[in-house]
């Protein structure tokens, strides 16, 4: 197979890079649950490309899930590029006749997106560049926008409520959760372009520093599949979550920054936020990843994917229940 998607991908390539083009290297990376990601390298007259092919699985529909599709993510990409976010440039998005399925064909940036390893130190400049890069991706224009689903505050609750309430499963925390969403939840607000999974994770980060300090910079936002239209408070939420933090509780925004970092570099870049409104997206987001979770156990107790690793996950629904109560019932600073 991989001899026969690397002179596909090589024919499909041509047009841009030019004739005698040829794939070398072809590698396919681990993760990525619903996309295959490949990494090869591509070289022709012009030169040598080091190129990552994010594409669907041979045979497989696109999934009925509302997400934006990969031909839409790649066309946000180049937008979100165009309007100075870090993003891979987006080479070619693959045609029905290149026999190869759907997917794009983007650059291979530099860096590191284990989660861990970025916060593992506190990188107050990284999360100042991460409020930038978000208040240019917000600020895309709406009517350049391919087509995209819908988000605004009481539909979401809706939606993780009907979601947890299919599992079957007694969680009094999170019935707890979503009353206080449905109680405090925030007036819709005009649309923008939401990513809708800006977390550590799916960022690309240089971490060397000058000197050694720690540091990092910013040099790609990844995996567009869950962008929307919808509150651009749900970004600065979601980053802000305790499950992307990877045990580095104390800082708030990915393991490696706080909130006034990520809100000075939002606020710089032209956004405007309320804090108010990003703490009930933090609890949203919470819930959110419990549900997830939950949902994953339930695959595997069911049958349906009878994956050790959907059952590990399933566990950390409880994980979810004490980031929830943390934010809700938060308890009193000792002297």
């Amino acid at each position: 197979m991989s001899a026969e998607l690397s002179a596909g991908l090589a024919a499909a390539l041509s047009p841009v890079l030019g004739p005698g083009t040829a794939v070398q290297g072809l590698r396919r990376l681990s993760g990525g649950a619903s996309q295959e990601t490949w990494a090869f390298d591509a070289v022709s007259a012009a030169g040598h490309r080091a190129l990552i092919l994010r594409r669907a699985p041979p045979g497989a529909a696109e999934r009925g899930s509302g997400n934006a599709g990969l031909a839409a993510e790649a066309e946000l990409i180049g937008l979100a590029g165009a309007a100075g976010a870090p993003v891979p440039e987006v080479l070619r998005v693959l045609q029905p006749a290149d026999g190869l399925g759907s997917g794009f064909v983007m650059q291979r940036l530099p860096g590191e997106t284990l989660g861990r390893r970025i916060a593992a130190a506190q990188r107050p400049q990284l999360a100042r560049q991460c409020g930038e890069a978000l208040a240019r991706i917000h600020a895309v224009p709406v009517d350049a926008l391919p087509p995209l689903r819908t988000s605004q505050p009481r539909a979401e609750v809706e939606h993780l409520r009907q979601w947890h309430a299919r599992h079957g499963a007694a969680r009094p925390v999170f019935q707890l959760a979503l009353r206080w969403l449905a109680d405090h939840a925030p007036a819709d607000g005009p649309l923008a372009l939401v990513h809708g999974d800006f977390r550590n994770g799916n960022l690309m980060v240089d971490l060397a520093a000058p000197g050694g300090a720690p540091g990092g910079t910013l040099v790609g936002v990844l995996d567009w599949e869950l962008a929307c239209l919808g509150d651009p408070c749900a970004d600065l939420g979601w980053i802000c979550v305790n499950a992307w933090r990877y045990g580095q509780w104390q800082r708030t925004v990915g393991g490696f920054g706080t909130l006034d970092d990520l809100l000075e570099g939002y606020t710089a870049a032209g956004g405007r936020a309320d804090r108010e409104r990003i703490h009930w997206w933090q609890v949203l987001g919470t819930l959110r990843w419990g549900v997830i979770c939950e949902s994953m156990g339930e695959a595997w107790r069911s049958g349906a994917e009878p994956v050790i690793e959907k059952a590990a996950i399933g566990r950390r629904a409880s994980e979810a229940e004490i980031d929830l109560l943390e934010l809700l019932l938060p308890r009193p600073e000792t002297a």
